[in-house]
């Protein structure tokens, strides 16, 4: 079956005789060819009853990379698992009109940022409202998590929200109260009251970058264009989207891990690949239906690498009662509240060295005799320098194996 890294060495030279990539792009395009390959070094294993051997290469560890992302979301939910709170937990999705696009392309890292920051401060003032929670100046519990693609790699920017149904309210002694929402235990807020608002503070805090020189690149700031996307943008209605309430901690956490650590398309999803296109599949309805897709090579990776992320960007962000300033205090407060037992921190670390060691035992059997333990037998350094994208050369390695 083919895969992204094929994709790219067969049409990567042809794309890149008409695009320039950024250092963010050449960096993940330089690690997804090269990961699980000798050109990152390796060991070889070999097993000490029945004589079978391999090659074990290293992985890139690019979180643009679809091969590595599983093991970084296992890590990611390890350090959940005292985050999560027994209370419901609704799902919200936060989207920007793709009028916004073209902006996003010059400017990826304001965008994403205000994008960030629009969502957060709309959930946070309507947790704050008695309205909606029957006391005022509560502090929720949400993370955000940043997706940009369709299906089909296009550009769709939105983040997905998990909140808490609740907030933590401290009293004059310090002691906290969890109050539930006042509809009902599952439900937040009405939809298009969050739209308007999350309008509102994205449009704003776009008015002032377009003051000052935050998006001096930005392709529509002239003034008629610029009107007439402001235009388009209060007349659009801005998506919010609240998805089934989640259920408990259990439910939450994995429904979670659906979305931490995805990557815009997966290897399973790529069905085929030609000297003209890639054959990939795609969502066809909310059921699960499957269809496929067809596009010329240098067409899908043009819009897979619309989605590598700038430089230091998280994709990944707690607030509110999650949030590190004072995650250590209010969690605290929120376990009590809710009459959660206090986290064991040598419990929690057991649990996890528990869980490496037997992923250790299971890296470590012979897959042939499935009774063999493997031992390394050789070590094959890395390149000191991998290949320029759409180059097979690359440095020298480090040593000899």
């Amino acid at each position: 079956m083919a895969t992204l890294a094929d994709v790219l060495r067969q049409h990567g030279a042809a794309h890149l005789v008409k695009h320039t990539l950024s250092t963010p792009q050449a960096k993940a395009w330089r690690g997804i060819v090269a990961c699980r390959t000798a050109a990152l070094g390796g060991q070889q294993l070999a097993c000490e009853t029945c004589g079978h051997s391999h090659w074990q290469y290293h992985s890139c560890r690019n979180r643009h990379c679809p091969q590595c992302g599983s093991r970084a979301k296992d890590a990611w939910l390890q350090g959940r698992l005292a985050d999560v709170l027994n209370v419901p937990y609704a799902h919200l999705v936060f989207t920007l009109p793709h009028s916004l696009n073209a902006l996003y392309q010059y400017h990826p890292r304001w965008v994403i940022d205000t994008l960030f920051a629009s969502t957060a401060q709309t959930l946070s003032e309507f947790a704050a409202n008695a309205r909606w929670m029957g006391v005022g100046g509560g502090t929720p519990a949400f993370s955000l998590v940043l997706h940009t693609w369709t299906q089909d790699l296009r550009l769709h920017i939105h983040v997905h929200a998990v909140m808490a149904c609740g907030v933590l309210v401290q009293d004059d002694q310090g002691q906290g109260r969890w109050h539930t929402p006042i509809r009902k235990p599952d439900f937040l807020f009405p939809v298009q009251a969050l739209s308007k608002v999350f309008r509102g503070k994205f449009l704003a805090a776009l008015g002032r970058a377009h003051q000052s020189t935050d998006i001096a690149n930005d392709p529509q700031g002239g003034a008629m264009a610029w009107a007439q996307r402001q235009r388009d943008l209060y007349r659009h209605d801005w998506v919010v989207y609240a998805k089934t309430p989640l259920g408990g901690p259990a439910q939450t956490l994995e429904y979670l891990s659906r979305y931490t650590h995805r990557t815009a398309i997966g290897n399973e999803r790529i069905k085929a690949l030609t000297h003209s296109e890639v054959v990939f599949t795609v969502r066809a309805d909310d059921q699960g239906g499957k269809r496929t897709e067809h596009l010329p090579g240098c067409e899908f990776i043009r819009r897979y690498l619309l989605h590598v992320l700038p430089t230091g960007i998280k994709r990944i962000r707690h607030y509110g009662v999650l949030a590190s300033a004072c995650k250590t205090d209010k969690l605290k407060l929120a376990r009590l509240a809710l009459q959660m037992p206090s986290t064991n921190p040598l419990a929690q670390e057991s649990a996890q060295a528990f869980m490496a060691r037997v992923a250790r035992i299971e890296t470590m059997q012979c897959p042939c005799c499935k009774a063999g333990t493997l031992k390394v037998v050789a070590t094959l350094p890395g390149y000191t320098q991998l290949p320029t994208p759409g180059s097979s050369v690359a440095g020298q390695p480090r040593g000899p194996p």
